[in-house]
């Protein structure tokens, strides 16, 4: 629980320095236009989005899943979102870092 606390406080860090976009279309031209150090999905993102999100990300930028849901991640969108890409390669290694250490927790 720790650690999605971290991640959460991590992507308003993002959200505050304006190196977090959000949205399918607007993470898609952010991948596209080489500005996306790292593609988030919300644990609850439709399998559909997933796919063509994934799709979109590959051979340009890493694209994971998070632990948080869309429900929990309002306080950084103040709707329901479930895409997200990080403008920045500091602040993407961060998420990395809370993303990795909830994997190895698990297992």
């Amino acid at each position: 629980m720790e650690h999605k606390q971290k991640l959460l406080a991590a992507l308003s860090l993002c959200r505050k320095a304006g190196k977090l976009v959000k949205g399918f279309d607007a993470v898609q031209e952010s991948v596209f236009s080489g500005k996306a150090a790292l593609v988030l999905l919300a644990q609850d993102v439709s399998e559909g989005t997933e796919k063509r999100m994934r799709r979109a990300c590959q051979d340009f930028v890493d694209c994971v899943g998070m632990p948080l849901t869309q429900l929990e991640l309002c306080c950084l969108t103040y709707k329901k979102v479930g895409v997200y890409s990080i403008l920045d390669e500091n602040l993407a290694n961060l998420c990395r870092q809370y993303l990795t250490d909830e994997k190895e927790e698990t297992e």
